[in-house]
């Protein structure tokens, strides 16, 4: 199976990146040219966030350890294909930053490597979020330790629920519809809840948000497609959106072309009294220099679905610290690149001090649970929201089930399909069941 999978990959991605291969290490700033100096350094490959931070944290594991590290960097938008650059052009590279949707495909490719073999690096996973660790866990096989981490989150606009006589924030997404009903009813809103539905990269975490709140998911533990089942797929999810747009004119019609950041500014502007944005943007909305309704964006959990299988779920996402197949070739090699997943993933000098520092500077998430007791980041975010709502929250969070190999091809069905329902275009049975039809055709023909 798996060799049929390499194949349909390299048929793909291969052509595309072998003609730049020769290019690898010019497209990194400084990486490359130190793969075999003195020392024979660790060759670390990031993107260009919070390069200040990790150069400090390298110099400090140098120090430490006494390993060399051989540190590179892209800005976000090239990473990914400078990345495979380097992979088929045999470019050393020993650990680098991975996003969880890359992982399938790398994995497949044999770019990166499972680290479960290093038992000092599982002894993390016992204070990791378990969506964190669920995140780069492929095939049974564990790839790396958390870099950064966060989740769909809902939030409300408290003054205009207070002046439309609410007094309770919404538990379910029945209370949802009701409570904006009632905002719409008082003119403050025309339409109170802010989705952002537009096909873009953020369109599977807001569905999956509301799928996986209202007890859904959209496959099953064997990967086969569910999302068309009526109790426990997407269905009651995708008619929630429909009936919000066409039956209670709660949210936008228009939601179809809204992307996220558009949405932001519409919720930041007191357009809407409700919203499903990324957690981090609440620093921004309760920022008096960028954000109107500063000081009354409170955050809540999830709403729940009705019936038994409703919960106060949310879709959660991680950036994770991978090791490369490069590195795995050489016993002493891989062993030096596992500390440095350990010293920027785990603890430095008994300390989560990376995970710690990117909150405190950058205000990026992170995945290790003890880290909500730590007193500096208590009282970071007591700045902008609630803590223990905060911390609730990710506890809940769950990976996206449809990372695959597959994926990319698969959203582009799928994304349409929804967009086709709140349009009603198509029914939401219709809609999901092209969207499942789509999903185990692809699955068929990777396996």
């Amino acid at each position: 199976m798996k060799k049929v999978q390499v194949s349909k990959f390299a048929r793909r991605e291969f052509l595309k990146y072998s003609a730049a291969a020769a290019t690898a290490g010019a497209m990194s700033q400084g990486f490359g040219s130190l793969a075999h100096a003195a020392g024979d350094p660790v060759n670390f490959y990031a993107w260009s966030a919070a390069v200040d931070q990790v150069k400090s944290h390298v110099a400090a594991f140098e120090a430490s350890t006494g390993i060399k590290v051989s540190y590179g960097n892209n800005p976000w938008a090239q990473y990914r294909e400078a990345a495979i650059t380097k992979f088929v052009g045999n470019a050393p590279l020993d650990m680098l930053w991975v996003s969880d949707s890359w992982l399938p495909e790398w994995a497949e490719a044999g770019w990166i490597k499972p680290v479960d073999d290093f038992d000092f690096l599982m002894k993390y996973n016992s204070d990791a979020e378990k969506f964190c660790t669920d995140s780069m866990t492929y095939k049974g096989e564990q790839y790396g330790l958390t870099y950064y981490t966060d989740f769909m989150g809902f939030m409300c606009d408290e003054v205009t629920l207070n002046n439309a006589g609410i007094g309770k924030k919404p538990e379910t997404w029945d209370d949802v519809t009701e409570q904006a009903l009632k905002i719409k009813a008082k003119g403050a809103s025309e339409y109170p809840v802010m989705l952002a539905l537009a096909q873009e990269s953020w369109l599977i975490e807001f569905m999956a948000a509301m799928v996986y709140s209202s007890g859904g998911s959209f496959t099953d533990g064997d990967g086969n497609a569910l999302m068309h089942h009526k109790d426990d797929g997407a269905v009651k999810a995708l008619q929630w959106i429909v009936d919000a747009v066409h039956k209670h004119k709660i949210v936008s019609p228009g939601c179809v072309e809204i992307g996220e950041l558009t949405g932001l500014k519409a919720f930041a502007s007191g357009n809407h009294a409700f919203a499903l944005l990324p957690k981090y943007r609440m620093r921004m909305l309760n920022d008096p220099k960028q954000s109107q309704i500063a000081g009354r964006c409170k955050q809540i959990l999830m709403p729940r679905g009705t019936g038994p299988k409703g919960s106060h779920a949310t879709v959660g996402w991680m950036r994770f610290h991978g090791m490369t197949a490069y590195a795995r070739a050489d016993k002493q090699r891989a062993e030096n690149a596992a500390r440095l997943i350990e010293w920027f993933g785990g603890k430095a000098d008994g300390e989560y001090k990376f995970q710690k520092i990117l909150f405190t500077d950058i205000g990026a998430g992170f995945g290790v649970k003890p880290l909500f007791k730590d007193p500096e980041v208590r009282a970071a975010y007591s700045s902008y929201t609630d803590i223990n709502v905060i911390e609730k929250q990710q506890g809940l969070a769950r990976k996206k089930d449809v990372v695959t190999p597959w994926f990319g091809e698969w959203m582009e069905t799928n994304g349409a399909a929804w967009q086709k329902a709140v349009l009603q275009q198509s029914s939401v049975e219709d809609a999901l069941k092209a969207s499942a039809e789509k999903w185990d055709e692809l699955k068929k023909e990777y396996s």
